[in-house]
């Protein structure tokens, strides 16, 4: 997962095993919605590769709760991510909706794996000991989740092919500009948070639960929407949010 880049020597044994493990996982999910896709199933295509960022946010969570993260391990799921998070969402796209535009169709697809491939290659270069517990650009889990609810949700309202293709364009481009971008994610790794504020996590997890079991082909497209947007939502506030008086410490704004 984007995150997992914290360095140590693995301790002796096979516990070590266990992130590669759900890393592979991971990858399998996002090839078997790729052969799904070929065989005209998209819903278990979509399913695939949200099983597949699952896996993907379990592994790094893991290797750090055991103390087990390594170079290998880090490199290891950053070609599985390209494969789950890059290839399979351009590939499910163009074969969903995309190829009835012909050129424009698989040129879109071929954007999204190569700005995923440099989304990637730019978080593993950036400097690991910085503070920031945020990402720069979508993560590419959440890039993927998003053209998955995607189909949940067209198909869902049985939109017509052209209303089907028109969007996901728009969203396969969309998607790949804010992958590059510089906007901020909350990376919701703020263990010091939780910790302080676990009452209400709690109590945010349950209604987000009973929210996804209500419509979960509605909700969970909104709920990636949501996240996909507050980059770029908080880069307007942070615009336009008033300048701190003269004299007056910034902090005081915030």
């Amino acid at each position: 997962m984007e995150g997992n880049r914290t360095h140590s020597t693995p301790p002796k044994g096979t516990i070590w095993l266990l992130p590669s493990l759900l890393t592979t996982v991971s990858l399998f999910s996002g090839f078997y919605g790729i052969v799904s896709a070929i065989n005209g199933h998209f819903l278990n295509a979509a399913w695939a590769v949200i099983i597949s960022a699952v896996f993907d946010g379990l592994d790094g969570r893991v290797a750090r709760m055991t103390r087990t993260t390594s170079h290998f391990g880090m490199e290891y799921d950053s070609l599985c991510d390209l494969v789950a998070f890059g290839v399979a969402p351009a590939i499910i796209a163009y074969l969903y909706s995309l190829n009835d535009f012909g050129r424009y169709g698989w040129l879109a697809a071929f954007l999204y794996v190569a700005t995923t491939a440099l989304r990637l290659a730019r978080f593993n270069t950036q400097d690991s000991s910085s503070p920031s517990h945020n990402f720069t650009g979508l993560p590419c889990p959440a890039a993927a989740s998003m053209v998955a609810t995607f189909i949940f949700f067209s198909r869902f309202f049985a939109a017509s092919e052209l209303t089907k293709g028109i969007t996901m364009l728009v969203l396969v481009y969309g998607l790949s500009y804010l992958m590059v971008s510089s906007f901020s994610y909350q990376s919701f790794k703020h263990h010091e948070t939780a910790k302080a504020k676990a009452f209400q996590v709690m109590v945010f997890m349950v209604l987000v639960i009973m929210l996804l079991a209500t419509e979960p082909q509605i909700t969970l497209f909104f709920l990636c929407l949501a996240y996909v947007l507050s980059g770029p939502a908080a880069a307007l506030y942070r615009l336009f949010r008033p300048a701190a008086a003269p004299g007056e410490s910034p902090e005081v704004i915030r």
